[in-house]
């Protein structure tokens, strides 16, 4: 597919920053810099890709390729040297640097000291991670050259936790660069990008997880089972290769952290039931593996909601692509190589209605609370679910003011996600029993369903998709 679709507000927040530089800033230092974090392939690069297109202006873009220092060095050497930047052909027969304190000096002799420029450094976890020394070298360069300058500086990283790192207190770079998230393109988006009806939208959604080179492969107007009958014939389809590359990147040497990671992705999501699937781990090698897989937001820990403390932590894959991916791509890709891609179709179509019930909950919970100001009680905050132990009762949504434990439940719900079958009466009275459940719930607790196609119960309030997906727009 061609265009861009999405981004405004990134877009706009790196316009803003080059405005800054444009108007010389405060003091004689018009510099600025960004740092942009966000899940592989979530198409930051491709961001600022649009942005430097849209400002038209002289810039170098260098990605790093993590083998090794020195590799590095001289792929920022070729690529400044055949830059748009007007002095760059100057530097084309330099030797390599030997540091990034000689190739930041190189960098600042040929940017232009009378008119903006943009300067990308992408990846740049593989470059804190191969020079230790590289961070005190970035700030020094910023601090002493690059901030005086009318340059944009943005730098690049799909390492989640080492980009948030970068400006916190105590390393080099604290406080110098404004932090930007890019997350995925969202239901709405996905439903713009693909000319979808909100309902087809979530299911696009849960199997692109709003993955960009994803979705620019999926047939305009396409249903689910069209883009999955063409992408599963094809080895080379971003959505079975996405979700490998992402594993290895993510988890270069940490076999067990990836096996306990499948776990989840198979549907465990108890701690004791994970280190079993993950071939009976010892707690305390089940618990490092699950704080990895946490920290690096790949996973999330829940805990249900209510007015009473509880450590019934249920573990679920974060990234809605992932989760497909785990649960049907990369166990199957064996026998896609094979040409056997309908035999992976086949298991999609016989588990779909039922993984996708519980897949979509979570985004479920996100629409609701974008929509806390407009659609829902007074007071709600936060969304959640509650479960016990026996999953006797399991609540799909819990509306409070606080979390993990609550003073007031504002609301209680669930999801029916069915095609062509409504809410009835019959949910309705399961929804009230399990109300008299929840602690810190009664009888005169809102009640609410987020309904696939529709609601004919009385005395609840009802979303549809067309509600939810405006969450987003």
């Amino acid at each position: 597919m061609d265009g861009f679709v999405g981004r405004r507000r990134e877009l706009h927040l790196l316009d803003e920053l080059l405005t800054d530089v444009r108007s010389g800033g405060r003091g004689g230092r018009p510099g600025r810099a960004v740092l942009i974090r966000g899940r592989r392939r979530v198409g930051k690069s491709r961001l600022v890709e649009e942005f430097l297109e849209r400002a038209a202006l002289p810039h170098v873009f260098f990605t790093a390729v993590g083998g090794s220092k020195s590799e590095d060095l001289a792929g920022f050497t070729v690529e400044l040297a055949t830059s748009p930047l007007a002095d760059a052909d100057r530097i084309a027969d330099f030797a390599v640097p030997q540091s990034w304190d000689a190739a930041l000096s190189l960098l600042a002799g040929v940017l232009p000291r009378d008119a903006p420029s943009v300067v990308v450094l992408d990846e740049m976890p593989y470059l804190v991670r191969e020079d230790p020394s590289f961070e005190g070298s970035l700030q020094k360069a910023f601090d002493r050259t690059l901030s005086k300058l009318p340059v944009l500086l943005v730098l690049i990283g799909s390492d989640l936790a080492t980009m948030e790192q970068l400006n916190t207190y105590g390393r080099p770079f604290y406080q110098r660069g404004t932090e930007m998230v890019v997350p995925p393109l969202n239901p709405a988006e996905v439903a713009t990008m693909l000319e979808l009806e909100p309902a087809d939208a979530f299911d696009a959604y849960l199997v692109s997880g709003g993955l960009p080179l994803i979705l620019e492969e999926w047939p305009r107007g396409g249903t689910l089972w069209e883009y999955l009958e063409h992408a599963l014939l094809r080895p080379t389809s971003a959505l079975l290769v996405s979700g490998e590359r992402t594993l290895a990147a993510e988890f270069p040497t940490e076999a067990q952290a990836r096996t306990v990671l499948s776990a989840i992705g198979h549907g465990e999501r108890t701690f004791t039931l994970i280190g079993r699937a993950a071939g009976d781990l010892n707690p305390g090698s089940a618990k490092r593996s699950l704080e990895l897989l946490t920290a690096r937001r790949m996973v999330a820990a829940d805990l249900p909601l209510s007015t009473r403390p509880s450590r019934e932590t249920r573990y679920r894959i974060d990234d809605p692509y992932l989760r497909f991916w785990l649960s049907f791509i990369g166990p199957g890709i064996p026998v896609i190589e094979r040409g056997r891609g309908d035999r992976v179709l086949q298991s999609v179509r016989a588990s779909w209605t039922s993984w996708r019930g519980r897949a979509v909950e979570p985004v479920i919970r996100e629409a609701l609370w974008r929509l806390t100001d407009e659609r829902l009680p007074e007071g709600t905050h936060v969304i959640g679910g509650y479960w016990t132990r026996t999953n006797d009762p399991e609540i799909d949504l819990v509306g409070a003011d606080r979390s993990p434990i609550a003073k007031k439940i504002t609301f209680v719900g669930s999801v029916k996600w069915l095609e062509n079958t409504s809410f009835d009466n019959r949910d309705l009275a399961r929804l009230i029993t399990h109300r008299g459940q929840l602690p810190g719930a009664d009888d005169s607790t809102p009640l609410l369903a987020a309904a696939r196609s529709g609601c004919t119960a009385q005395g609840v309030l009802s979303l549809t998709p067309e509600d939810l997906i405006g969450a987003w727009t």
